[in-house]
């Protein structure tokens, strides 16, 4: 039996009810790779309800699955070398991830970093060096990564650096020597550590306050100098060439007058740098270097006129690509680029059963903050609505999380999802938002639920003047900072908003602040800064501490939390609805115990989902 789902009216036009797992359930195959030698694509997809790892032939399309997990999915993967692939998992969303090797085939599967309580990440792939990659892990101390040599055929792990204490990262030239180290002294400066070879031990080269910003992106062919994205000086992030020795710029490469540097890409196989990027309002926006790798990009765009690009893999002799192509309404289709015959080969559809004429647009706009400043935005409305069309709408305010990250252009799978549901979905860079410049950025510091709040307040009230947004139906929601936005918006602007759903977000500062993730720990003073200090800014932390001003509260709230969330605990969210229930108002709560920061688990998104959507159905429309 064909189950048929109804249609319903949006002012006039006849909309499809696109079924809630059509939009929430795991993709058919995503983040697909091409093996060194460039003979096997791998990919993930779904077995028992998890992403799980699969190999075929690049010229065939026989597949064999050579992973079988089904408590969690897989969180990420490589090549190792054409034989061999490596694989992170966490157990319940509790983040500490765990490196796994298994061969192209499914044989000798092996654990190397099982190790409860500890997390692992790839320093360094070695692409020259077949048996080996760099490692770090937090096992000998939980506030601390160490890099390691990891042999893939015996397993055994050598110590390459005992970390003092400090050090936040580590970096590796193109020979796989350790070479350079990022530190975080006195919680709040940053120390730039370098040695020429392996054989000295590490000296400071430069030391800055955490709000510059010097970043190796990557040493030059013959391992010398270094590639760094800088702020020094200057408010955007620039590429420039520098002498890691000294940290002194030395040539200034690439730079946006508006935004930040956001991309550089390095060639092994030509051993030179081949192009830097930026996202502006909508575009990236690409800045070559090499011919060759220009003329690349133009031949690929050549063949899908109009559409948006990114080459997502290729193998180690640069002559094949994985090329996803996407936009506002495309989740992504995969393809296979073969430059040598000029040749695009369509592999899939990551979601086959999204029809692209039946998704939303999303709009770029931008609108006035109350103090002058002009913020980029996007508006996602209803599909086959114009923005003429749209007056008077049901509107869900989505700020997003971190908060120091960004809404970009492109398909957004909530948005599309609540936008078939008759919503106008409205998502804002506020400040604090990453990629505008440091002045931006560093506007946001000690500003969570003032200025930044008054950013997403002014992003409502300029749909309403507008004309788009009915003051009597405007919703908001939001994921981890977004949640935290999201109870702050309806303590502070208690008459707003006519609902609220809050997913994994802070409601406390105090408690986020003493229950972060061990290795968040020596950047401690830093939080301090940038959020506040619990004993300096206590009456300020606690004036914008949702949990304390639950009284305020007068509109219905849906809460949702993951039990395993290393950076929101479970407490952020029982504080808020023991706080309300206290006072007699019943709040629609969701716990997952086998989830941490969101939901992984395909049962569970769709759980939380169709619950969002039964609580926008009788308090929204």
């Amino acid at each position: 039996m064909i189950k048929k789902f109804p249609s319903f009216n949006i002012q006039g036009k006849t909309v499809r009810k696109i079924p809630t797992e059509d939009f929430f359930r795991n993709s058919e195959k995503t983040g697909f790779q091409l093996s060194p030698d460039g003979r096997h694509i791998s990919y993930m997809a779904p077995y028992e309800k998890r992403l799980n790892l699969f190999v075929q032939p690049t010229n065939g399309t026989e597949s064999i699955r050579i992973t079988s997990e089904t408590e969690r999915s897989i969180a990420g993967y490589m090549w190792a070398n054409s034989n061999r692939l490596l694989f992170l998992k966490d157990s319940g969303g509790d983040e500490n991830y765990q490196l796994y090797g298994v061969n192209l085939d499914g044989s000798n599967l092996k654990a190397y970093t099982a190790i409860p309580g500890v997390r692992t990440h790839i320093i360094d792939e070695l692409p020259d060096i077949d048996s080996m990659v760099i490692i770090g892990t937090n096992q000998r101390n939980p506030q601390i990564f160490d890099p390691y040599r990891l042999n893939l055929e015996t397993g055994e792990m050598t110590l390459l650096a005992e970390n003092p204490g400090n050090i936040q990262g580590w970096m590796t030239d193109h020979d796989g020597k350790l070479r350079a180290a990022t530190a975080i002294v006195d919680g709040v400066n940053t120390q730039i550590l370098y040695r020429n070879t392996e054989a000295e031990s590490f000296r400071v080269v430069l030391t800055t306050n955490f709000r510059e910003e010097v970043s190796f992106v990557d040493f030059t062919p013959d391992n010398k100098q270094v590639y760094a994205i800088t702020n020094l000086g200057r408010d955007k992030t620039e590429l420039v060439l520098m002498d890691p020795a000294t940290c002194t710029e030395l040539e200034p490469l690439y730079k946006s007058d508006k935004y930040d540097i956001s991309g550089v890409n390095y060639s092994e196989a030509k051993k030179k740098l081949t192009h830097a990027a930026y996202l502006g309002h909508k575009d990236l926006v690409r800045h070559f270097f090499d011919d060759d790798t220009k003329k690349l990009y133009e031949n690929i765009q050549n063949k899908i006129p109009g559409c948006c690009f990114g080459i997502t893999s290729c193998n180690k002799a640069e002559n094949m690509f994985i090329i996803t192509v996407y936009s506002d309404r495309n989740p992504g289709t995969y393809y296979l680029y073969e430059a040598q015959t000029d040749s695009l080969k369509k592999i899939t559809e990551t979601r086959p059963w999204i029809k692209e004429e039946e998704m939303a647009d999303m709009i770029p706009v931008t609108y006035p903050t109350r103090d002058g400043l002009t913020l980029e935005a996007y508006l996602t409305l209803p599909a086959g609505k114009t923005l003429e069309e749209a007056r008077n709408m049901p509107v869900i305010i989505n700020p997003h999380g971190g908060p120091w990250a960004r809404d970009t252009w492109g398909y957004n799978t909530e948005a599309q999802f609540l936008a078939n549901r008759g919503y106008a979905v409205f998502q804002m860079n506020f400040r604090g938002s990453t990629g505008y410049g440091r002045k931006f950025l560093e506007s946001s510091y000690k500003q969570w639920g003032q200025s930044m709040q008054d950013d997403i307040t002014d992003g409502a009230k300029w749909l309403i003047k507008q004309g788009i947004a009915d003051p009597g139906r405007i919703a908001i929601y939001g994921g981890s900072y977004g949640g935290y936005a999201t109870l702050q918006g309806i303590t502070g602007t208690p008459d707003l908003y006519c609902c609220a759903v809050d997913y994994v977000g802070v409601s406390n500062l105090f408690t986020f602040m003493n229950t972060i993730p061990p290795y968040w720990k020596p950047m401690m003073e830093m939080m301090y800064e940038m959020v506040g200090d619990p004993q300096k800014d206590k009456v300020m932390m606690e004036a914008n501490s949702p949990v304390f001003h639950a009284d305020r509260i007068r509109v219905p709230l849906f809460i949702a939390q993951g039990a395993n969330d290393p950076r929101v605990n479970k407490a952020e969210s029982n504080q808020m609805v023991e706080a309300l229930r206290k006072r007699g108002i019943e709040v629609e709560y969701m716990v997952k115990d086998n989830e941490g920061h969101g939901f992984s688990n395909e049962e569970n998104r769709l759980d939380f989902y169709r619950a969002m959507e039964s609580f926008f159905a009788k308090n929204l429309k």
